[in-house]
């Protein structure tokens, strides 16, 4: 048997190497959630800032949902995500929405809050919404026959219910959604969200809930009923970024000023059906909406 032997300098070094966060000092780690759109937005963001800017971006993938990511930004581990303002309003900050709230209201107190709480910089949105889209495939449409949520009661009981695992979870969730609207489904099935508009395509199950972004909802002609109650929060896209990270690389908060308001839903919805139905990399999805907005050579 060959015996390893580590040197007081090799020691030394291999302590250094396990004190680290997981992000250099030098560089500014991005990342996002583990479905399309967060594997598009994280590349929108450090392309440009590289393209414009001397610093050194690292795009970490689908790092995890808001828990995960909120925790591996108060550890230091990633720098800079894009979130949804509801989603930060109601699932990090806990506070309570008022249908009565704007967009407007909903975007400055999370602001507000995660700077105050939490050290994190909201920087400006990038021009559209991402809110939860209850989807049906054309024909259960046609056959149940309503075209608002609060016309489901009555025939919810008849339907098969999908969502990603975390929806069931969610304050703005599966539980407060079917009970704001008395709603009784046959089942409901926990999906992956990449799989969830292939089920119901398919016919796997009968209603999803999809993010009105999603490429595959006009790609599959899936028909959206109306939250009539208002029951979810606006939930516009915007980069966060940890305080400490924004002192080290100050241009960013620049960078993306001029990026704010870029990017419309219908262009995010492209996007995002480049990817799920062309089978395109996500990474190039966004240099071309990058170079074809002439916002990177």
């Amino acid at each position: 048997m060959v015996k390893k032997i580590i040197t007081p300098f090799l020691l030394f070094i291999l302590i250094l190497a396990g004190c680290g966060n997981g992000a250099s000092e030098d560089t500014l780690v991005i990342s996002g959630k583990k479905w399309t759109e967060q594997y598009i937005l994280p590349y929108i963001l450090g392309e440009y800032i590289k393209a414009n800017s001397d610093y050194d971006v690292k795009v970490e993938e689908a790092l995890g949902e808001v828990n995960v990511l909120t925790k591996a930004m108060k550890s230091g581990d990633i720098d800079m995500y894009v979130e949804y303002s509801g989603t930060g309003y109601l699932a990090v900050l806990k506070e309570k929405y008022d249908p009565n709230q704007t967009a407007e209201e909903i975007y400055q107190a999370t602001k507000k809050g995660y700077k105050e709480e939490l050290d994190m910089i909201w920087l400006p949105p990038l021009g559209f919404e991402n809110t939860y889209a209850m989807a049906m495939r054309e024909e259960t449409y046609n056959k149940v026959g309503v075209k608002k949520l609060s016309e489901l009661a009555a025939k919810s009981n008849q339907l098969i219910f999908g969502a990603p695992p975390e929806f069931y979870e969610r304050a703005d969730g599966y539980d407060p959604f079917v009970e704001k609207y008395g709603l009784n489904f046959k089942s409901a099935e926990s999906l992956d969200p990449n799989l969830m508009y292939t089920a119901v395509k398919n016919g796997d199950v009968d209603l999803i809930s999809g993010f009105t972004t999603d490429g595959r909802i006009a790609r599959f002609n899936l028909k959206v009923l109306e939250d009539d109650k208002n029951f979810f929060p606006p939930y516009y896209a915007a980069p966060v970024i940890r305080k400490e990270a924004l002192e080290k690389f100050p241009e960013v908060e620049k960078l993306m000023k001029e990026l704010a308001g870029k990017i419309s839903s219908e262009e995010m919805s492209e996007m995002n059906a480049e990817v799920d139905i062309d089978e395109k990399e996500p990474k190039d999805v966004a240099i071309e909406f990058l170079k074809k907005e002439g916002l990177i050579d």
